[in-house]
This record gives C-alpha cells, structure tokens and sequence, in this order.
C-alpha cells in the first residue's frame, strides 16, 4: 500500500471511527468520492508505500476514546489543510472537504492542547524559579491525578460486597 493510499485508508477509518458516534456521514458516498480522490492523487503508485503509513501507525498508541479524538482532530485538519491546496472545483473534493470541516466542528481542540504539551517539554527544570514553583503545585498536581485515575473511578462505582454469614 502507497502513503497516500494509506492516508486516505486513514480518512476512511477516521469516518468510520465518527460516524458510529453520532455524527452522521454517509461512509458508501464518501468511499467514492476518496476512491476518486486516490485517483486524483495517483495514490496506487508503489513509491506510495515506501516508509510506511503515516498516520494509521500512530493511532495504536492511542487507546482511550478521548485521546484518539484529541489526535484524531489533528489529523482531520491535516487533511482540511491538504484538501484546500487541491483542486476545489471538483464535487468530490469538495463533499469530502464539507464532511471533514463539519466533522472537525464536533471535535475537540487538539491544536491547543497540543501547544500545552510543547510548552511544557520546553520548562527549563533546572530553574531554581521554576523548581520552588513545580514544588510548591505538587500536592495540587497529586490531587488532580488521584481524581482523574481510572481505578479511583472503578472503585467508586463498583458495588459493596455484603458478607454472608
């Protein structure tokens, strides 16, 4: 399989992914508008499929339906951003464009919380400023941690077990 065969098999997935939760896309309309979208890009040439994919790897590290959606958004305004460097005119490319950017609107905003974490691998930890200041939020940061854990949440929600004696 080619990058771009790949990237529109991605665009399938991500359709499908959304369309089972709520959002309503016709997958059969779409699966020909890409089919001719593959076409329009030359997407079944071999050197399409040297390096791998480019986004379907990257989604298995992604396991929970909130950060799949987070990186999923990203990936839907990759496209966005590539569909609108193409030929527009065609109706293809403009019902898979009009899908994509209502698709996007149910999305969350990955692009800023991407941003966080950019900013925070960037914190210089050697600062003695920044050290007193990560310091000083670290209990606040453990309460936050402990409220938002799985298996804090699991066992709240579990029922008691009564002894039979």
């Amino acid at each position: 399989m080619t990058c771009q065969t790949y990237s529109m098999f991605v665009l399938s997935v991500i359709m499908i992914y959304f369309g089972r939760f709520g959002t309503s896309l016709n997958l059969a309309e779409l699966e020909g508008d890409i089919d001719k979208l593959k076409a329009d890009f030359n997407a079944s040439l071999s050197e399409v499929a040297d390096g791998g994919s480019i986004f379907v790897g990257k989604l298995t590290n992604w396991t929970e339906r909130n950060e799949k959606r987070i990186i999923l958004s990203q990936i839907v305004s990759m496209y966005l951003e590539m569909l609108e460097k193409t030929d527009t005119s065609k109706k293809h490319v403009r019902h898979i464009f009009e899908e994509l950017h209502t698709l996007r609107s149910s999305l969350p905003d990955g692009l800023n919380k991407m941003k966080v974490l950019i900013d925070l691998t960037k914190l210089q930890m050697s600062d003695f400023t920044i050290q007193r200041k990560a310091v000083n939020e670290l209990f606040g940061v453990l309460q936050k941690l402990v409220e938002t854990s799985p298996s804090f949440k699991r066992k709240r929600s579990q029922p008691q077990r009564r002894c039979k004696c």
